[in-house]
């Protein structure tokens, strides 16, 4: 398995699996849009997306860059991860977060966090597994629009 940067290339390959993604959360399939999305975030450089591949792309992690003005440091947001589910035991789930951590690390980042579903508890074993964990000390807000 190869985890390596996203290439316009894999567009196609890509969009499917934020497709499936988006399905898992609950969302409608529109693969066109999912294209849209990605070329955008591609194209405007607004993240950085890491792909699993074998034979063909079995998985991918988003993450977007943020700063932290307390710590005066860039940090990133995981905001995608995501492996189709014929190789969910390949171990591309921890190859893709390796990855990430990596590049955090080469750009001296201050951290990399994440939020899941409370009832998504694969994904947050495998976060703990890779020395993720919950922080208590803070509150997340949002407001929806």
């Amino acid at each position: 398995m190869i985890i390596r940067e996203f290439k316009i290339e894999d567009l196609n390959e890509v969009a499917e699996l934020l497709n499936a993604y988006r399905m898992f959360y609950k969302k409608d399939s529109d693969i066109d849009a999912c294209k849209s999305f990605l070329e955008e975030r591609y194209h405007n450089h607004q993240s950085k997306i890491f792909v699993a591949e074998e034979t063909n792309i079995i998985g991918f992690v988003q993450i977007y860059p943020i700063f932290s003005t307390v710590s005066l440091q860039r940090a990133y947001i995981l905001n995608d991860l995501y492996v189709s589910s014929s190789n969910r035991s390949s171990g591309a789930g921890q190859k893709l977060i390796e990855k990430t951590f990596e590049y955090a690390k080469e750009n001296n980042a201050k951290y990399i966090c994440l939020e899941t579903g409370q009832n998504n508890i694969n994904a947050q074993n495998l976060y703990k597994k890779m020395g993720m964990e919950v922080d208590e000390s803070v509150y997340h807000f949002s407001k929806g629009f």
